[in-house]
């Protein structure tokens, strides 16, 4: 069976979120951080309906929450980088959440071409 990129990053990038959720609470910083982990986990959650997908329709739409969510996560990393919630450094964290959509939306672009041909 082939490896599924997306499905694997998706999911190590909500393990390093979960982390990072810790150190944050650490912090004390207790409401961005529920939205990251929350929008992070959804990504990985939406690649893994997309995979059990009954349609190629319903495959898409899946994916396009997993952008959407990743899109969302990228957004709160990088207000917790420009603010002085923390002092954690999340360019790592913002690098592969752009690499994650990036994927998706290669995906998503190759699926919805395929399905008009």
């Amino acid at each position: 069976m082939k490896e599924n990129i997306i499905a694997i990053k998706s999911f190590d990038f909500a393990l390093s979120i979960v982390n990072l959720f810790i150190l944050l609470k650490k912090e004390n910083e207790f409401i961005i951080s529920k939205q990251i982990l929350r929008s992070a986990t959804s990504i990985g959650a939406n690649v893994e309906e997309a995979i059990a997908a009954q349609s190629r329709k319903d495959f898409i739409h899946k994916m396009a929450i997993a952008s959407k969510e990743a899109r969302e996560t990228k957004y709160w990393l990088r207000l917790l980088d420009k603010s002085n919630l923390t002092s954690i450094e999340m360019s790592s964290y913002l690098i592969e959440v752009e690499h994650i959509v990036n994927i998706i939306t290669k995906i998503i672009k190759t699926s919805s071409e395929s399905t008009t041909k």
